[in-house]
């Protein structure tokens, strides 16, 4: 084949050749729209929080999927959020994918019709439009007037949540009352990473890279939280994961937290329902410190916040609200054991960072003041 015939062939088979790739892994997919009933899913989406949990939601609901994707280089950093959002009456209906950029701080949010949504029936796997997001894949075909955003990223060697080899939740009990404001899951702790994208004739290389999914699924986020997170320690296959939220409960609230440490093959979780203790300083608007006491060990944290990008956040299933997160924070960790002894501190400049609302809320402040002028 001459050359000349061979550059329109190529040109052909690159530009279509995403699409093979997305209908290989999304067998057995159902448009959110149009299904009525798909037999055995509730029992399914009960035992596994990664897969679609609103199959049956038509309003007041959101649910999205959180990528993080680093270079190996740490060059690169970008998080990709995908996702559906039905407002209150259920009158507004989309499907979204956000994107943040970690070096540059900039964010964009494409939006579709939600007919353009897709769930598997047997596994996480989700499509939007020309784009798919699995446990396995990333394959972004993104444009709109001013972004550009297109490839594919494997992922491989994810570190899930388990116990006795079946998949567990990280909210514990709490995943199973029916009446929470949002509820929290973990589909990777930590994973490798294989590909490119192109984001605006900027290619980014996430070969021999490093990745993290989380997943939020509710009606609306927290009036207040902090949400820390990162997978870019020194340390090989270290991961950290901490959330903190003001959460509504019967006519009040209450402070609740849960997260992980990933080290050494070795999984430590710590939660309100494990009995952990946390106290919280927001030192500045900047600096947070935190401590959390979990049975044997302790775990300090100081967080330096860097440069934001603005995400939208789901109210009342609307993604009305908008918030500021870093990818790039500093976090110093540092762990002892029962005996005060040191057996972890190190620092990571990559860092997911999210502090919204009155975190004097959080440290619980607020309240004993109140309490205090009521008594």
């Amino acid at each position: 084949m001459s050359k000349t015939l061979a550059l329109p062939f190529l040109i052909i088979f690159f530009s279509i050749g995403i699409k093979p790739a997305i209908a290989q892994d999304s067998i057995n997919e159902v448009n959110f729209s149009k299904h009525e009933r798909v037999p055995g899913y509730r029992k399914k989406k009960r035992k596994n929080p990664q897969v679609f949990q609103g199959n049956k939601k038509k309003e007041n609901y959101f649910e999205g999927w959180y990528f993080k994707m680093v270079s190996n280089d740490q060059n690169s950093i970008l998080s990709i959020i995908p996702g559906i959002s039905l407002s209150e009456n259920g009158e507004e209906q989309h499907a979204f994918i956000q994107v943040i950029n970690g070096t540059t701080a900039e964010s964009s949010y494409f939006s579709f019709p939600i007919e353009e949504f897709y769930f598997s029936k047997d596994k996480f796997s989700i499509r939007i439009g020309d784009n798919y997001f699995s446990e396995d894949y990333i394959v972004l075909n993104l444009e709109n007037s001013s972004t550009s955003i297109k490839g594919k990223v494997k992922m491989s060697n994810q570190v899930r949540l388990l116990k006795k080899n079946k998949r567990e939740a990280i909210m514990g009990w709490y995943r199973f009352v029916p009446f929470m404001q949002c509820y929290h899951g973990l589909v990777s702790l930590n994973h490798n990473l294989t590909g490119t994208m192109t984001m605006n004739d900027t290619l980014h290389n996430f070969d021999q890279g490093i990745g993290y999914i989380e997943k939020d699924w509710g009606k609306s986020m927290p009036s207040a939280w902090v949400w820390i997170q990162s997978n870019s320690f020194d340390s090989e296959n270290t991961s950290f994961m901490l959330s903190i939220a003001n959460i509504p409960w019967l006519s009040g609230s209450f402070t609740g937290f849960l997260g992980f440490f990933l080290h050494e093959n070795s999984i430590h979780r710590f939660a309100t329902y494990t009995k952990a203790k946390l106290e919280l300083e927001p030192a500045d608007s900047d600096t947070i410190r935190i401590s959390i006491i979990e049975k044997e060990l302790t775990y300090n944290l100081e967080v330096y916040r860097s440069q934001s990008g603005v995400l939208k956040a789901p109210v009342k299933g609307s993604m009305d609200r908008r918030i500021s997160e870093s990818i790039d924070a500093n976090l110093h960790l540092t762990i002892l054991d029962e005996n005060a002894k040191t057996i972890f501190e190190e620092t990571s400049s990559i860092t997911g960072l999210e502090t919204v609302g009155d975190l004097q809320i959080l440290s619980g402040k607020k309240r004993k003041k109140k309490r205090g002028k009521e008594n």
